[in-house]
């Protein structure tokens, strides 16, 4: 469902650039801080690798697959709510890949905001998306959490009781117990 809502979101503000906004001309929001600049994407970050556009349009294919093979497996909201924002993110440059002139599958993503101040990039919703799921992903692995929800070191010291508890269960019983 999340992943379906930013999709829509960002082809929505996509169709909003291409109807309203100059081609390369920047239209200054908030001065130099931020700016909509309507430009067409033909590679990736920085429109490196423009020549081989496809190779993206197959990666992004790729990545969309593994997300959804990963969660039919998911027990954790945090994880099912991170990977369905990447999802949506995803999806939204691998639509403008796949249906975008000059044409399947080599389309150039639509990219409309730009921080001069910040980078020289211009970039979509999508990116938005792509860049905070993946830096969360990465926070949900280094802090430990699962793809059941449980911390790792939550897991471990679980463990670590159950052991001692089978311990506790299987050791002999003494003479004073019997008694």
């Amino acid at each position: 469902m999340l992943a379906a809502v930013v999709l829509t979101a960002d082809q929505f503000v996509k169709q909003l650039t291409i109807e309203n906004l100059p081609y390369q001309e920047p239209v200054p929001v908030l001065g130099e801080f931020l700016q909509l600049y309507y430009v067409l994407n033909p590679g990736a970050a920085f429109s490196l690798g423009s020549e081989v556009t496809w190779i993206f349009t197959i990666a992004l294919a790729v990545v969309a697959s593994l997300i959804v093979w990963k969660a039919f497996g998911l027990n954790s909201r945090l994880w099912a709510i991170v990977l369905g924002l990447l999802l949506g993110g995803v999806l939204g440059n691998l639509t403008d890949r796949l249906f975008r002139e000059p044409g399947f599958p080599v389309g150039h993503v639509v990219d409309m905001i730009s921080m001069p101040w910040m980078m020289p990039a211009v970039f979509n919703v999508a990116d938005i998306f792509i860049v905070t799921g993946m830096i969360s992903v990465a926070l949900l692995v280094v802090s430990g959490v699962g793809f059941d929800g449980v911390r790792e070191k939550d897991r471990e010291a679980s463990a670590t009781d159950a052991d001692a508890e089978g311990a506790a269960d299987a050791a002999p019983a003494t003479g004073a117990e019997e008694r």
